[in-house]
């Protein structure tokens, strides 16, 4: 297991948000704006070897933020938000490491089979990231699009993960309900995840505190990685980003062998 960071864009500013408060026709519910361009939060993050983490456009603005963080630590990041076949390209030429694929795999609730053998014939599996962010419903967990309000019916399951598996490098999953309000994390699914991913999974929503690190790190069997958020005293909140970078060094040197 590993902490994985993130730049979040809105407007070309970093922000954190409330996800369950994205909406088409208001601003969401908004936690931090930094003053700090998204280059300066990608170059702390490589200084400090935190790679395999994402930037995410929150609507249109972005995508100058986005190439300057791309380009300020190459290799280090995937990206999301509006990526599609015709522009998935420029992204990974500007220094992603893989592109994250989610609303425009869907289709009428459904996964568009056909998007996404486009998308997979246009970066290559190895390149390519699903997101199945969700929201719980009827005893389960089921993925939603559309700045997080539309309900699809795909499920979160041990068979869904199989399926989409072999069309993808690793899943993206927010738990929408809890993410950007520092209360802890959806157990459920970060159990789920665990138990059932076959592929390196990253988890988001909720974590406050480095209990809640070593909870998902507990609840997944050490499988699935976490992005801390609002939480991070570099985006507003009490947990010091210092200690969290300890904690990941910490892990990895286990995981190494080392000392």
């Amino acid at each position: 297991m590993q902490f994985r960071p993130c730049i979040d864009l809105r407007e070309g500013k970093v922000v954190q948000i409330v996800g369950g408060s994205l909406r088409d026709d208001a601003g969401p519910e908004t936690n931090f704006v930094a003053e700090r361009a998204a280059d300066d939060f990608a170059r702390m993050y490589a200084r400090d070897g935190l790679t395999g983490g994402h930037v995410i456009s929150l609507g249109p603005g972005n995508k100058d933020a986005a190439m300057s963080a791309l380009r300020a630590f190459p290799g280090g990041f995937h990206v999301g938000g509006g990526v599609t076949p015709e522009n998935a390209a420029e992204y990974l030429d500007a220094g992603a490491s893989h592109v994250i694929a989610t609303s425009y795999v869907f289709s009428d609730g459904q996964i568009d089979s056909s998007r996404l053998d486009s998308l997979v014939k246009a970066v290559g599996k190895e390149r390519l990231v699903l997101d199945l962010s969700c929201r719980k419903k009827e005893l389960g967990f089921w993925v939603v699009t559309d700045r997080w309000q539309k309900f699809t019916s795909v499920q979160v399951t041990q068979q869904t993960l199989d399926e989409l598996s072999v069309h993808c490098d690793e899943f993206l999953v927010h738990g929408v309900d809890v993410e950007g309000k520092m209360a802890g994390i959806e157990r459920e699914l970060v159990q789920l995840l665990g138990d059932y991913s076959p592929i390196p999974t990253t988890y988001a929503g909720g974590v406050r505190s480095l209990a809640d690190l070593d909870l998902v790190a507990e609840l997944a069997h050490g499988q699935v990685d976490a992005t801390v958020g609002s939480a991070l005293d570099i985006f507003g909140g009490t947990v010091p980003y210092e200690d969290v970078v300890a904690w990941h060094r910490a892990k990895r040197t286990i995981a190494g062998g080392g000392a």
